[in-house]
């Protein structure tokens, strides 16, 4: 997925491979495995890579060792993952333990509403793990117009449908005009 992301930031800042491979003093053979996804650029690699993109390092770091399947795929999910925003956060309540069953996990948040009750209570936490791939059923945290939700992800026809377990609330339909981002996937509570 790394490698999707790369190639990505590159066309969006308007790079060719070769002003890529002249900045980063990669081959340019090496940087079209990379881009495919045959080989994993080094640390140092990736650094140059963003150095020279001007976008920050972490955010591809994410998708470092993540794989993209065919559902995945089905929806572009690399469209709907972000290498240059973060998320904006509020209000920071402390630390909190991080379970090891979770150890990839990157933050806590602390759910405010009761949307996805009962699997996630209000005043609970959940822990995410950034820019990850979600398949249907799984539960992550999403921006959507510039909303923050938590909710369960559904890829079915080439629709993404973001749903509330709690049945007082509205699925949330991802239009093609929407402004949707996948923050990560929720770990665990």
């Amino acid at each position: 997925m790394i490698g999707d992301m790369i190639a990505k930031a590159r066309k969006e800042k308007r790079m060719t491979k070769t002003e890529l491979a002249k900045l980063t003093n990669i081959n340019i053979g090496h940087l079209t495995h990379i881009e495919k996804g045959e080989r994993n650029p080094s640390h140092k690699a990736l650094k140059n890579i963003c150095k020279a993109l001007d976008i920050p390092y972490q955010q591809l770091m994410y998708t470092y060792d993540k794989d993209i399947n065919e559902e995945q795929e089905s929806y572009n999910v690399v469209s709907h993952i972000s290498y240059n925003k973060l998320l904006a956060v509020d209000s920071v309540s402390g630390f909190i333990d991080c379970p090891s069953n979770v150890p990839s996990s990157a933050i806590a948040l602390k759910v405010n509403d009761d949307v996805m009750e009962p699997t996630f209570e209000k005043g609970s936490y959940v822990f995410v793990e950034f820019n990850t791939p979600l398949n249907t059923k799984d539960y992550g945290v999403f921006s959507v117009n510039g909303e923050i939700l938590i909710r369960k992800f559904s890829a079915k026809n080439n629709k993404i449908t973001l749903k509330a377990d709690n049945k007082d609330y509205k699925d949330v339909v991802i239009k093609d005009s929407d402004d949707f981002y996948i923050i990560g996937k929720i770990l665990s509570k």
